[in-house]
């Protein structure tokens, strides 16, 4: 089958995780709690909690946040291709965290667009003309190129888009977003080149400069912010983090296994992206057949219906960050052998990564107690009684969204609408983190740059390279 989100299933090797393990650098990932044992659940508990019709399954949902967005959902997934791809490991053995190479970097660097460049990855940019080696390439570029073309990654005669990260095709919401970073890029191209006096190699790297800062913004103080809570990033950009301080940047494993899955729970099935227009099935022929040429213009993602523009649009929200995935993600309809739901498949992946309970991460962030009970009561309740403690992290974290919710200000907190405390912070020290560790980025490199005001959210970047159509 095609390779989906978090659903490659290949051999790695079995190596038992071991406590005090020290985080690894760069092209492995590690782990942010070496020192918290390994929670084990009995996989028949796991498959039990996460099967179809089981305690997880919330049908259609379609109870929705009131402040995200639900193209920040698959903006998440776009920023989860550009940090991490693991080819290696499987659920169906143990995995040990530093023998599981990174395939991307782990930076915020949009090397999922630019690949390594124009000199190595000369095939994903212009060839000729007065752009050449600066701009990337687009459907556009095709001779004779109709409006499907023209709003479509470049293609290969085999149909797979020529772009940086394969995954970044495999829906045509993720496609049609990494399709709007190489306009933006192209369009920052076309500005500096109007002010003249650079070199096509100083053409690119200005405006890869520009349109890389301008996403880590976007990550920072938009994503992170409807996800986690303007409180939590405030806190660790003036406080700086507590539990990811590494000398170098790697992926944790709590975060790539367990906490960074949460979108999982948020992601409706239907999807309105064209006003107006009926809603698309997300695993359907508009919107989920993915790894193919646009079909039709009812495919092009009008992004003022899906993110916050400068447009007064009714967007569409995201379903409430919860315990519950709707019910087709419990029977994957692309999954032709083997386990289908992707609960289970979070749940039974935990479990070979030997992640910590989620209580046990709770405790050691020095939750308070009575908010621990109050999510493991949740847990209690959800495996009728069967796990009482060392609950997996993957379900923990999303049991504490729905019972103690994002602190949306300070002390304030909303269930369903982003991650509780633990989750936040993990997900939000990793990000913020991987920046200030990297000197290229805006937090690692010039922490007093600022946005300019029309591409300080991603919808607004993705609102400036809209199709003409709308």
């Amino acid at each position: 089958m095609a390779s989906h989100h978090g659903m490659d299933d290949l051999t790695g090797m079995a190596s038992y995780c071991h406590r005090g393990h020290e985080p690894q650098s760069g092209e492995r990932f590690g782990r942010m709690f070496p020192d918290l044992p390994p929670a084990y659940t009995d996989p028949r508990i796991l498959a039990e909690i996460g099967r179809p019709g089981g305690p997880m399954d919330g049908g259609t949902k379609k109870n929705r946040t009131k402040t995200v967005p639900v193209g920040q959902v698959l903006f998440g997934q776009f920023i989860d291709h550009d940090i991490t791809l693991d080819v290696t490991s499987s659920f169906d053995r143990v995995n040990r965290a530093s023998d599981i190479p990174n395939i991307r970097t782990p930076n915020l660097d949009l090397d999922c667009v630019y690949g390594a460049g124009p000199e190595a990855h000369p095939y994903l940019y212009v060839a000729s003309g007065p752009f050449s080696g600066a701009k990337l390439l687009t459907g556009a570029d095709e001779p004779d190129a109709d409006v499907l073309r023209q709003n479509d990654l470049l293609r290969a005669p085999n149909a797979r888009a020529i772009i940086g990260d394969h995954r970044n095709d495999e829906n045509r919401i993720v496609s049609q977003l990494q399709l709007g970073i190489i306009k933006f890029h192209n369009l920052l191209c076309d500005e500096i080149r109007a002010e003249a006096g650079h070199s096509l190699g100083e053409l690119y790297e200005q405006a890869r400069q520009i349109v890389t800062w301008h996403y880590q913004w976007s990550v920072v103080n938009d994503f992170l912010v409807a996800m986690c809570g303007r409180p939590v990033v405030d806190r660790i950009l003036s406080c700086g983090r507590e539990y990811y301080c590494p000398n170098a940047p790697y992926i944790p494993i709590e975060f790539a296994v367990a906490a960074y899955r949460f979108g999982h729970s948020m992601v409706p099935m239907q999807i309105q992206i064209q006003q107006g227009k009926p809603s698309q099935d997300f695993f359907g022929d508009v919107l989920g057949n993915g790894f193919s040429p646009i079909g039709s213009e009812a495919a092009i993602v009008d992004w003022h219906e899906l993110l916050a523009t400068d447009v007064p649009r009714t967007i569409q929200m995201a379903e409430k960050l919860d315990t519950r995935l709707t019910s087709t993600l419990l029977d994957l309809p692309f999954v032709r052998s083997g386990e289908t739901s992707l609960a289970t498949r979070n749940l039974l992946r935990g479990n070979s990564f030997l992640l910590p309970g989620g209580d046990k991460v709770a405790a050691r962030m020095g939750r308070a107690e009575t908010e621990i009970s109050n999510v493991m009561a949740k847990i209690t309740t959800i495996s009728d009684g069967l796990i009482s403690e060392g609950a997996p992290l993957w379900l923990y974290l999303l049991a504490e969204a729905e019972v103690v919710g994002r602190e949306s200000a300070p002390g304030t907190f909303h269930k369903g609408e982003g991650l509780g405390p633990v989750g936040a912070r993990i997900v939000a020290e990793v990000l913020i983190g991987l920046l200030e560790l990297d000197e290229k980025s805006y937090l690692g490199g010039n922490r007093n740059w600022i946005a300019q005001e029309r591409f300080n959210s991603i919808g607004r970047i993705l609102a400036a390279t809209n199709s003409e159509l709308f």
